[in-house]
């Protein structure tokens, strides 16, 4: 179990971390989320001991990570894939890890079986591709068989059937009762992958509670509806408004079709039977978890590109130069290590 408790972390005038407080239990791959900046890599690096705290704990098994004996039996961590001797072979880049904690050496040839690398383990790291760098840096991960993984944008570089490998090795691990704390940007692979979300935004907690929660309380929840009284059922639903109730909104797709937001299927099927109005279809939409991830972290995202791709700059056809979109200045290269 992962157990962080008023984390902050500040680089200068900049805030990193702040006051995080979350548990990452076994049993469940729980993802890590935040827009760019939010403070995702940094808390990890809390966690693994390789940047101190102005403030609070976070602990592995209720012990800091320092104060583990062989860590890579506790703990394997995946934060830069490319961080290896590039002259050295997969083989030997691993095996250095083995006894370093008194590790077998048949544990190398495991691993590297496990992540499709055995054809290469004897070629140059350095001279790997993205996603074959990715899975040395998982394999070392791997390497003590931990009860914690923690692994930063592990899809990286994968291709399909890499991607499909490391979401079923995940949700495998997890099942068997490892601790698995997963960050990513991609919320499809999330959203395929995760039991539990951490989210975070500006160094702050925004949400910890499951998937299906996190998609629930989207205000992107409507209901398609069919009827060949379409009409009538719009003005009914409307009625429903007022005050002290959540606002109805009724909107009519190109094919008649009725979209509505605010109000549950149940309470839409009662109100058509009240009116004596036909239905032909009464279907829950469920949100995206990429529309309630945008809109939990609406008032976190740091960088805003150019909306309107038309008035994006393009080439120079006169002697004044164009315009160029705005964004906001990046954070001083002080708080850039912090900054994701």
């Amino acid at each position: 179990m992962i157990e962080v408790h008023d984390l902050s972390k500040r680089y200068g005038d900049q805030t990193a971390v702040d006051h995080l407080t979350f548990t990452v239990r076994p049993g469940l791959v729980t993802g890590f989320l935040g827009p760019n900046g939010a403070g995702k890599s940094t808390t990890m690096r809390l966690i693994l001991g390789l940047d101190r705290p102005n403030s609070g704990t976070a602990t592995i098994g209720g012990v800091a990570y320092h104060a583990l004996r062989e860590p890579l039996r506790k703990v394997g961590a995946l934060l830069e894939a490319r961080a290896v001797h590039t002259g050295r072979s997969a083989y030997n880049h691993l095996l250095c890890l083995a006894q370093s904690q008194g590790l077998p050496r048949g544990r190398v040839s495991e691993v590297l079986a496990l992540v499709g690398l055995t054809e290469v383990a004897r070629k140059r790291a350095g001279g790997f591709s993205l996603g074959m760098g990715q899975r040395l840096g998982i394999a070392a991960a791997l390497l003590g068989d931990p009860q914690v993984l923690i692994l930063d944008e592990p899809v990286n570089g994968l291709d399909p059937e890499g991607v499909l490998w490391i979401r079923n090795l995940m949700k495998a691990l997890a099942a068997s009762g490892k601790t698995i704390f997963v960050s990513s940007h991609l919320m499809s692979e999330m959203a395929q992958t995760a039991d539990h979300l951490v989210v975070i935004g500006r160094g702050r907690l925004i949400a910890d509670e499951s998937v299906e929660a996190v998609i629930a309380r989207s205000s992107g929840q409507s209901v398609l509806v069919r009827t060949p009284q379409p009409a009538q059922l719009a003005k009914e639903l409307e009625r429903a408004n007022g005050p002290d109730t959540t606002p109805v909104t009724v909107t009519t797709a190109a094919d008649g079709a009725l979209m509505v937001q605010g109000m549950t299927a149940p309470e839409i099927g009662e109100k058509a039977s009240a009116a004596r109005v036909v239905l032909h279809e009464l279907t829950p939409q469920r949100a995206s978890l990429e529309e309630a991830f945008m809109e939990l972290t609406r008032e976190s995202v740091e960088y805003h590109a150019a909306q309107d791709l038309t008035a994006a700059p393009g080439p120079a056809t006169t002697g004044s130069p164009s315009p160029s979109p705005t964004v906001q200045d990046a954070p001083p290269s002080a708080g850039s290590e912090a900054a994701e």
